[in-house]
């Protein structure tokens, strides 16, 4: 079925940069439809996404070493426009015969241009600004028919267009938020330079991916999971919409979910489906298997296995099934095709889309080419109460992973009533929504204290609030001292078993966010 934005699409081609999935979401947030693609693409991959013009990501290898990444392909062959920022410049300029050389004063952070604001790329931007950089390569000369269109005191070629040809470059960044007049530049290129018009939005998504799904399904009967998550939720909202009835959304109580959570979810999701929920209560069977077990790894992948295997079960006793489907993302789409091939394992994740080729089920990720604040708004546009799309991540192993070492009933309890605390209070002072992502941590060891003249020897439990736009990379929140005061009080008052609270303020990285 052809997509309603078919034809609008901005290509990105991806060689490593930290912010290429920011250039997506900034176009995006232009309602102009935008797809990354590995700098190795083809031209026939490019050509199935119907480009209305191509942006070369930056990345962080070097141009004058002989191993850098290179295009593969004629993307001038295209015949749409071309803009290439910090390497994708770079790249640009070297394809073209210009020549670079190692910055004598390389530029990291704020730098201030002067910009031709004559350009299409500059044009109603200010003279003077203050922009991104990251480099420590720069053009030592302008490549035959461009012209420069800004300068900084470390770079005479800041910025460059040849508009014969309609090819663009930026040495600096214009997608990150430090850069002020970026949002107006990625403009120009969108709507002056490549005549893109405004249809990629919530409901043109929706309204486009239900007669998707009703099309594929037909008459089938459709199996999924629901975690009471922000993705699976607005996952399962929208395929109950297609299909009603013909799906079987299954939620598993592992025993490792926070304090009144499967009450709640199930709540949640009984107003917002009109099929019935499938609720299992597993909590016995995930506690047997976690006895004893002290390594994360370990920890995950016995819990994946669980989920596999009560699912297995579910399909059978509520079958048959010819679909499942899942909350697969857009970020996980791309993170699956790495630049530069296989990537370090930080740590696994779990997802039921890991599901066994026995089961013989077909795929539906009816989210997989959004973003997580699209699926946020995915969810408004499908009448889901804020409470649900506005939740925190919460990770598969739920609890598993913020409880170190072995996993004990009563280790649970505790670190329920503490996080419940927590997060009761950042809602109760308005402070919920500042923060991306909220939780506490029950550590393995004791330390002593005194209550009432007694000694204690108690455990130690840490709150964990930190700042993020999508949680690649984070920053501890600084959430008020008083705040911390009141919510260390109340916990050691109220939560016998622990008599110290402490506060997590590393960032990701180096750290993780969850700590296992």
């Amino acid at each position: 079925m052809k997509r309603e934005w078919e034809g609008e699409s901005i290509v990105i081609l991806d060689f490593g940069s930290q912010y290429t999935q920011l250039i997506a979401r900034r176009i995006r947030a232009e309602s102009v439809f935008s797809v990354i693609l590995p700098h190795s693409a083809g031209i026939e991959e490019i050509m199935a996404e119907n480009p209305k013009g191509l942006v070369l990501s930056g990345g962080p290898a070097d141009l004058t070493e002989e191993n850098a990444l290179r295009l593969e392909v004629d993307i001038y062959s295209l015949g749409v426009p071309v803009l290439g920022i910090c390497y994708g410049m770079q790249l640009i300029s070297q394809m073209k015969g210009a020549e670079l050389e190692r910055a004598d004063h390389r530029e990291y952070g704020h730098t201030k241009i002067e910009a031709d604001t004559d350009s299409a790329l500059f044009r109603g931007t200010p003279v003077e600004q203050k922009v991104w950089m990251s480099h420590g390569v720069r053009l030592k000369s302008i490549p035959a028919g461009f012209r420069a269109i800004a300068s900084s005191v470390g770079c005479p070629i800041a910025a460059m267009s040849n508009d014969e040809e309609r090819i663009y470059g930026l040495q600096f960044h214009p997608e990150v938020f430090h850069t002020e007049n970026g949002i107006e530049i990625l403009q120009n290129f969108l709507f002056e330079i490549c005549c893109c018009d405004k249809v990629w939005s919530s409901k043109s998504f929706v309204e486009l991916e239900v007669l998707r799904i009703r099309e594929r399904v037909g008459d089938a009967r459709v199996l999924c999971a629901v975690s009471g998550g922000v993705d699976s939720s607005v996952m399962a909202a929208l395929v109950d919409r297609a299909i009603g009835k013909q799906l079987v959304p299954v939620f598993v109580d592992n025993g490792l979910l926070r304090e009144n959570e499967a009450e709640e979810v199930r709540e949640i999701l009984a107003g917002c489906l009109t099929t019935d929920l499938v609720f299992v209560d597993a909590a016995d069977e995930f506690l047997s298997r976690l006895n004893g077990i002290t390594d994360p790894e370990e920890k995950r992948k016995i819990i994946g296995t669980a989920f596999i295997d009560i699912f297995e079960r579910e399909s059978e006793k509520h079958g048959p099934f010819a679909f499942l489907a899942q909350g697969t993302l857009y970020p996980d789409v791309i993170e699956s095709r790495s630049t530069f091939g296989p990537s370090d394992t930080i740590k696994s994740h779990h997802n039921v889309g890991g599901l066994p080729d026995e089961m013989s089920f077909e795929l539906i990720e009816p989210l997989s080419l959004l973003f997580k604040d699209e699926v946020r708004e995915v969810g408004k546009f499908l009448d889901l109460p804020a409470v649900q799309i506005e939740r925190h991540p919460f990770p598969g192993p739920g609890l598993a992973v913020r409880v170190p070492g072995a996993i004990v009933r009563e280790d649970l309890d505790l670190l329920r009533r503490v996080d419940r605390i927590f997060i009761d209070g950042l809602r109760r002072e308005g402070l919920y929504d500042d923060v991306w992502q909220a939780f506490a941590v029950l550590l393995p060891v004791r330390s002593v204290g005194v209550m009432g003249d007694e000694r204690t020897y108690q455990k130690a439990a840490v709150l964990r609030a930190v700042t993020s736009t999508d949680g690649m990379t984070a920053d501890w929140a600084r959430l008020p001292y008083d705040f911390l005061q009141d919510i260390a009080n109340e916990i050691i008052n109220k939560v016998d078993g622990v008599n110290r609270v402490v506060y997590d303020i590393s960032s990701k990285p180096p750290s993780t966010i969850e700590w296992e």
